[in-house]
């Protein structure tokens, strides 16, 4: 009985030592994975595969050289240009240069026939170990992998999207956000911060703001400014924010640093509310007691352009039933026709989804005014019930 029960005890004992060992393998070959991902880590294991595939591809050469022509080698060039440091990359081609040798010894002379390596199969695999050279080469320059590259773009994405996270409102508001970027592309150089300010939370603070630039080449700057106009978003009274983020653009000095911006401040008790704008198109108020829609602009000049800068609200209420608007220039104005055009068919579009109390009513409203502009398009609604 006591033998049974040291035997088991041992056998437990080796069953948990096993357990430990492949949980630290695991977490060790996690690690080497995500390091490799991120960059960080040895390109070995991508260079042992890749370098296996030579002689296999040379051997199919050889075996069958119709159905696999000597230029297959460009395929293992190609990935190694993708995945290798140059340095390795640098093995990859002497390996693939003897596959090619060998295969010109075995299979003959090419004017024997089909399938042999000619001068034209030399020149094109060394184009191409000569395109990924120079591709490796700037990504080794540039201190970014191909293999993270991507990441770091979908990362980046993704904190744009995160920032323009609009806050959650009491009962009673609605609101709701659209951005469009020119081309279709993922980054827009429109932007949005919001935050929940003052006592208890009951005051709502967005900015809506339109880098100069449209598409990739302004979201960059998008990005930064979207984190500085976000840390200075509660941190300072609302009369003090604009003249921040002007300074803040001033000492970027960029060669095209300027931007517009209209900041809202809105008592969710009351309803009041507070219109500061940097060069910005004016916002909307549809009342709902008359029906019409008015335009609310602030007095201001562009961010980023001269310092000491003043910016003077335009002050409105939102009683129930009533309607904001704010949005980019990109929405109303083309070449084919002037901001003031563009804001009544905006409003006319609007008031025909009214039934609907407005609710997601902003990305059809960009689909109906400006859905093939080549430009970045943001619409912000904000309504009372």
């Amino acid at each position: 009985m006591a033998a049974r029960r040291a035997d088991t005890a041992h056998a437990t004992a080796r069953l948990h030592r096993a357990y430990k060992a492949g949980h630290r393998a695991r977490t060790a070959l996690r690690r080497s994975a995500v390091d490799y991902f991120r960059g960080g880590g040895p390109d070995w294991l991508a260079f042992g595969v890749l370098l296996l595939t030579v002689p296999l591809l040379t051997w199919g050469t050889i075996s069958y050289p119709v159905w696999c022509p000597p230029e297959i080698l460009v395929l293992p060039i190609i990935a190694g240009g993708l995945l290798l440091r140059p340095a390795s990359l640098l093995a990859l081609y002497t390996a693939a240069a003897v596959g090619l040798m060998v295969e010109a010894t075995v299979l003959g002379p090419y004017g024997d026939g089909a399938g042999r390596v000619t001068p034209g199969t030399v020149l094109v695999v060394a184009a191409v170990g000569l395109s990924g050279l120079l591709v490796a080469q700037f990504r080794s320059r540039v201190g970014v992998p191909w293999r993270r590259g991507g990441t770091m773009l979908f990362d980046l994405r993704e904190r744009i999207r995160v920032q323009s996270k609009l806050p959650t409102l009491p009962r009673g508001w609605h609101r709701e956000m659209s951005l469009r970027p020119a081309g279709g592309q993922s980054f827009s150089g429109d932007f949005v911060v919001a935050a929940r300010t003052g006592p208890d939370n009951r005051t709502f603070e967005v900015v809506l703001t339109d880098v100069s630039g449209k598409g990739m080449d302004a979201g960059s700057r998008a990005l930064l400014l979207s984190g500085a106009f976000g840390g200075l978003l509660g941190s300072l009274p609302p009369h003090a924010f604009l003249p921040a983020a002007n300074g803040y653009l001033l000492r970027q000095d960029w060669e095209e640093g300027f931007a517009t911006s209209v900041h809202l401040v809105l008592d969710l008790d009351s309803g009041d509310y507070e219109l500061f704008s940097a060069g910005h198109v004016p916002a909307v108020h549809r009342a709902a007691g008359s029906g019409k829609w008015e335009e609310k602009a602030g007095e201001g000049p562009l961010l980023g352009v001269y310092d000491g800068g003043q910016f003077d609200p335009v002050k409105g209420t939102l009683q129930s039933g009533d309607v904001l608007m704010l949005f980019t220039d990109g929405l109303v104005e083309t070449a084919e026709r002037d901001i003031a055009e563009g804001v009544d068919r905006l409003t006319g579009e609007a008031d025909r989804h009214l039934g609907a109390g407005f609710r997601g009513v902003a990305w059809h409203l960009i689909e109906a005014v400006a859905r093939d502009v080549n430009d970045d398009r943001a619409l912000l609604v904000i309504s009372r019930d």
